[in-house]
């Protein structure tokens, strides 16, 4: 069965999961969170009760990840078949409250951004890159820091040694070059 990039993207991410590798466990959680939450709580309604039943469903993932055989499924659809297992187990488990139909879960809408959307963000992206790399080493990382990594004025100029004015000329200096390299 031959992936689609997506796929095999995800598929790398879980054996990479399985040999410990909790970075590339959290980009698998990033990538399939929402659908998987929809399943879920599509079953048992209840979103607290939903969002216990996915962490369950994540644990699970992370301990079986060796497991996960991409010739007999997708990523995606390997998982979702645990969210939806689990969250059978527990509807039987607290037995009779309201829930959706079980043909329901697997309609849910997938709101990530779409490939179209993800190239042209992949594009963007190689562009500020290219660009940041034009600058000024300790601008550049000066600007990285604050906008990509949220790390404050104070505390980067504390962590580079210089005054918090020093480091805030730094940026400005950069993102005006950027601007312009960018144009």
């Amino acid at each position: 069965m031959s992936l689609s990039p997506g796929a095999a993207e995800l598929s790398d991410l879980l054996a990479r999961a399985a040999d410990g590798d909790a970075a590339a466990f959290q980009l698998f959680y990033d990538r399939t969170a929402t659908k998987l939450f929809g399943i879920v709580l599509r079953i048992l309604v209840e979103r607290g009760e939903a969002e216990d039943v996915l962490q369950e469903v994540y644990v699970t993932v992370w301990r079986k990840a060796a497991a996960f055989d991409p010739a007999r499924a997708s990523p995606v659809t390997w998982a979702a078949t645990i969210a939806r297992n689990r969250a059978i187990d527990r509807l039987r488990a607290r037995g009779n409250r309201p829930s959706a139909p079980l043909e329901d879960a697997m309609s849910v809408r997938d709101e990530r951004p779409g490939a179209d959307e993800l190239l042209a963000t992949a594009g963007e992206a190689a562009r500020l890159n290219s660009a940041l790399a034009t600058l000024e080493p300790r601008h550049a990382h000066a600007i990285r820091s604050c906008y990509f990594e949220g790390v404050t004025y104070e505390a980067l100029a504390l962590r580079e040694g210089v005054p918090v004015g020093t480091l805030k000329s730094w940026v400005r200096r950069g993102l005006l070059r950027l601007r312009t390299e960018l144009a």
